[in-house]
């Protein structure tokens, strides 16, 4: 999640890395007589830190607003529960008392910080949910030098994910860290968690055509308006004005991870937000941004945030084996 100053509809800051090309020929593509069985009715608001776009396919457009508020709470519902930046949430709780007593959390959270360990074993760390302190010293939005090599040092190799102690039981869920450096970030997986929410709250409605994006973690319900499958374009990592790639899904997921939105420079290096946690600094990596696509948007979040700067083959090993259903789609 994004620091509250950084929720600018007119400035996304975390991920916007995917344009979506929602009903941009909806009139001359649509036949006449099918126009008013396809009505899109869209909707942006500013929410975990970034823009939420959601467009929904209906007959009815009061009907389709109802069904877009009740989408957009869950996401709002997931932010206020999931924010680091706020000490009356789950994830701003734990971090203040999770390293000295167990620390009760929601349900929906245990969720989302069990996915994200599954994401750090199956990676060897290269996923860390536990490294907020680290994320806050680099805090490349307000940064113009790196920090101190000792103090950067001071969170390299050390496997804080395994330094968390989740007891999941429904109803009674509790954390507890065994290392005072532990510190959650859930920014890597909570987005798509929220956007999978998103999504089911859709489908309550009877909503069964639309699209969820939420600061370029996106999920495409059935077919667009025209009767196609939604087209997504990926933004080029070297001119994020252009499109580098379309994808058509449908009933999918895609999340992707750059390094080029969110970064300062200090003699002429880039210094990143997607941190290495073997070495506690931005990772380094010849390619700029990785696509995947998925059956849940927090598996294709956590699948992006975790593959970023692996070889492609490292990445789609990794894929192949925590999330068979996922696909690396593109890594530039």
């Amino acid at each position: 999640m994004n620091r509250p100053e950084a929720s600018d509809p007119t400035h996304p800051s975390r991920r916007n890395v995917i344009l979506l090309g929602i009903g941009a020929f909806a009139v001359t593509a649509t036949p006449v007589s099918l126009r008013s069985r396809r009505v899109l009715t869209r909707r942006r608001v500013a929410v975990m830190g970034t823009i939420g776009e959601i467009a929904v396919v209906h007959r009815d457009p009061r009907y389709a607003h109802q069904a877009i508020d009740a989408a957009i709470e869950q996401l709002r519902l997931v932010d206020r529960t999931m924010t680091r930046f706020a000490a009356s949430s789950d994830v701003g709780r734990a971090n203040l008392h999770a390293a000295t007593e167990r620390t009760s959390i929601s349900d929906m959270t245990a969720t989302v910080i069990e996915e994200g360990l599954r994401w750090a074993e199956s990676s060897d760390g290269a996923f860390d949910p536990c490294i907020g302190r680290a994320v806050n010293l680099w805090d490349v939005t307000h940064r113009r030098e790196p920090p101190p090599a000792e103090d950067v040092q001071r969170f390299a190799q050390r496997g804080l994910y395994r330094r968390l102690d989740l007891d999941a039981k429904p109803g009674r869920a509790v954390v507890r860290f065994t290392d005072e450096d532990v510190q959650l970030d859930l920014g890597g997986v909570a987005k798509g968690y929220g956007v999978d929410r998103a999504v089911e709250a859709l489908r309550e409605w009877g909503i069964e055509r639309a699209l969820v994006n939420v600061g370029g973690d996106l999920y495409a319900m059935g077919e667009s308006e025209d009767g196609d499958p939604w087209k997504v374009g990926i933004r080029s990592a070297a001119d994020p004005s252009r499109i580098a790639r379309t994808l058509e899904i449908a009933d999918e997921a895609v999340a992707t991870s750059g390094d080029y939105l969110q970064f300062f420079r200090y003699r002429d290096h880039r210094y990143h937000h997607l941190l290495d946690p073997v070495t506690g600094a931005p990772r380094v990596s010849s390619a700029h941004s990785v696509t995947v696509t998925g059956h849940s948007c927090m598996t294709a979040d956590a699948a992006a945030t975790a593959v970023f700067g692996m070889a492609r083959s490292q990445a789609e090993g990794l894929v192949r084996v925590r999330a068979p259903e996922a696909r690396v789609v593109h890594s530039v």
